[in-house]
């Protein structure tokens, strides 16, 4: 991944401030707007029904592990189902779960509103958790490679699954996938405060903004997040 540098890039035209300030102003009637919509789908998503789960067990450094303990006594849970290519060395594993889940390293807001964070990885355990301690993770992490199919229902990897706990019962309250996902992301969401964007193709951006070139989460054949890990040589 590169992007253009910034030198040679296109840029918004200047203006007065007072032009700059009523264009912004503009613009912030439609940020409210959107704002209040979230809102109003996150009411929407908060008085879902939900489902019972069966009893499942993860596999964790204690071994098979129900779900229920998952939640480490907490009343919530959110899990990221990361994917995972057997036998493929860390620079191979897949660049968009270690986008979205590497950001989840400050716990302690979730922690402190009753939530748990960990992933269930579709990796063996024993091959897998290494990677989680190479990447720094602090949360908990999980195989799911022989758990029952009823946990993932059949929606592969690469999605967050929502639970809370009744007692002995675990109940699922929301899942999502795809751009879902970015609700980890806050990279994604400070760089589209920028006037460049997140610089990827399909942004509906000026002629000459600078775009990435090549996959948007690798960089120099490694999923970006990793060239901070102790041992990677300098990129």
């Amino acid at each position: 991944m590169t992007a253009t540098p910034a030198s040679s890039a296109a840029a918004p035209p200047v203006v007065d401030r007072e032009t700059w300030l009523r264009e912004r102003d503009e613009l912030l009637v439609r940020e409210k707007a959107h704002t209040r919509e979230g809102d109003a789908i996150a009411a929407a998503r908060r008085q879902l029904p939900m489902t019972l789960m069966p009893t499942v067990t993860v596999r964790g450094p204690g071994g098979d592990t129900p779900l229920v303990e998952v939640f480490e006594g907490r009343r919530m849970l959110i899990a990221y189902f990361h994917m995972w290519h057997d036998g493929k060395p860390y620079e191979q594993q897949c660049e968009g779960c270690t986008f979205s889940t590497c950001h989840m390293q400050m716990l302690d807001y979730l922690h402190a509103r009753d939530v748990t964070y960990a992933v269930f990885c579709e990796g063996p355990y024993n091959e897998s958790a290494p990677f989680a301690e190479f990447m720094g993770y602090r949360f908990p992490w999980y195989s799911a490679r022989d758990s029952d199919p009823a946990l993932a229902d059949g929606r592969g990897s690469g999605f967050i699954a929502c639970y809370l706990r009744d007692g002995d019962k675990v109940y699922e309250t929301y899942w999502t996938t795809g751009r879902g996902v970015e609700a980890l992301t806050t990279t994604y969401h400070a760089l589209d405060l920028t006037v460049y964007g997140r610089q990827e193709n399909w942004e509906n951006s000026p002629e000459g903004w600078p775009r990435v070139t090549g996959h948007p989460w690798r960089l120099n054949g490694r999923p970006t997040a990793q060239w901070s890990r102790p041992g990677v040589a300098p990129r």
